[in-house]
């Protein structure tokens, strides 16, 4: 009898786990294919949530129950405690619209935090050009909008990442861009958030991440 019973719990399907993960908006896109992809595979459900990641590093730190982080930089990733962290991805950065020199309104990530914005500015620092365009900058919440804000005529130009726009310029003096991903000490789901980083880093999420245009490390 008691053979019989341990049979039936191990033909028993384990309960599905739900992973939380907070990702650069910049990754939207990427992520929700590769989230999709893993629960057909694992039959846990991962929660995303997209942001600038200076604000998700700012819900972590205040708190916010996450059990992955993708960051858009290493700086907001070091500002929050993490068990095991991996260097993921890479980018570069791209103009969209009008070219910078007829540009009247410039739309670029927040710079004071956003990773895109500093991204940005280093390179415009980089190229002697700050100081004649910061008049001309219009902070955004994050990437995706300081894209939206070309696409909606509120801008003239935008400095985003490569992978936001198909048709932008891309800039191939880009600042070192780097996409670390973690999973957080004070996960809920550690083992599950582990199995998660894993398949982060697998082949089949490799080939979804190149198919947006990121580069893989």
């Amino acid at each position: 009898m008691f053979r019989l019973l341990l049979i039936a719990l191990l033909a028993l399907p384990l309960q599905a786990a739900e992973i939380t993960v907070s990702a650069a908006a910049s990754l939207s896109d990427a992520m929700t294919e590769v989230a999709h992809v893993y629960e057909a595979k694992s039959g846990d459900k991962v929660v995303l949530n997209f942001g600038a990641s200076s604000i998700l590093a700012t819900q972590i730190v205040n708190g916010a129950p996450v059990d992955v982080f993708l960051s858009a930089d290493d700086a907001q990733m070091n500002r929050v405690a993490t068990a095991i962290r991996v260097p993921l991805l890479s980018n570069k950065l791209a103009i969209v619209g009008a070219p910078l020199p007829k540009a009247r309104r410039i739309a670029i990530a927040n710079p004071e935090g956003v990773p895109a914005g500093v991204y940005a500015k280093q390179w415009l620092v980089h190229r002697g050009l700050w100081a004649s365009l910061a008049p001309k900058i219009i902070p955004a919440e994050n990437v995706r909008a300081a894209l939206a804000a070309v696409l909606n005529g509120n801008a003239d130009t935008a400095i985003v990442y490569a992978t936001d726009s198909r048709v932008g310029q891309v800039i191939e003096d880009s600042p070192s861009i780097s996409y670390p991903a973690a999973v957080l000490r004070d996960a809920k789901n550690a083992a599950a958030a582990r199995r998660f980083l894993d398949f982060l880093q697998s082949r089949d999420a490799a080939t979804i991440f190149r198919k947006y245009g990121f580069i893989v490390k």
